[in-house]
């Protein structure tokens, strides 16, 4: 089930929104930094990184594109010197806009391809993944977390 829900995100992906970033030299890994950034200002490099599961060398990379396109602005944190706090640009939030319209209207499109029936199955399917997923205890949902801190 995890493989054809990543299969599904990666081809809405790729056939709606591929066109518009490439326009833009826009890499995928790119426009996952500038949804996450919408949905979370204020940032720091290191909670990107941790979010993707990626070293934080390839963060700053990322930031750095995004940076020279005028996307995304690096500000210091008012506590620390040393983290970066990550915001969109007026023209990022514009982008972000306008790259989730393409993307609702892609799903629009799919779905409009589906029998009410089966739209049904898939919202109860889709609801039950997010209860089961909201019940999972944090420490099974972290479990290298869980057996670090018991001693």
């Amino acid at each position: 089930m995890f493989e054809l829900l990543n299969s599904l995100g990666g081809t809405i992906f790729r056939q709606l929104l591929w066109q518009k970033a490439s326009d833009l030299d826009l890499t995928y890994a790119q426009s996952q930094v500038l949804f996450r950034l919408a949905e979370h200002p204020g940032s720091h490099m290191g909670d990107v990184a941790k979010a993707f599961g990626v070293t934080l060398p390839a963060v700053t990379h990322i930031v750095d594109r995004l940076e020279e396109k005028g996307l995304v602005v690096r500000g210091d944190h008012p506590a620390d010197r040393r983290v970066y706090v990550l915001d969109l640009t007026r023209p990022g939030k514009t982008l972000v806009d306008e790259l989730e319209a393409i993307r609702l209207r892609g799903m629009e499109r799919v779905l409009t391809r589906m029998a009410a029936a089966k739209r049904r199955q898939v919202l109860t399917g889709l609801e039950a993944l997010v209860d089961a997923a909201a019940s999972v205890p944090e420490d099974e949902a972290h479990p290298g977390k869980a057996r670090r801190t018991r001693k």
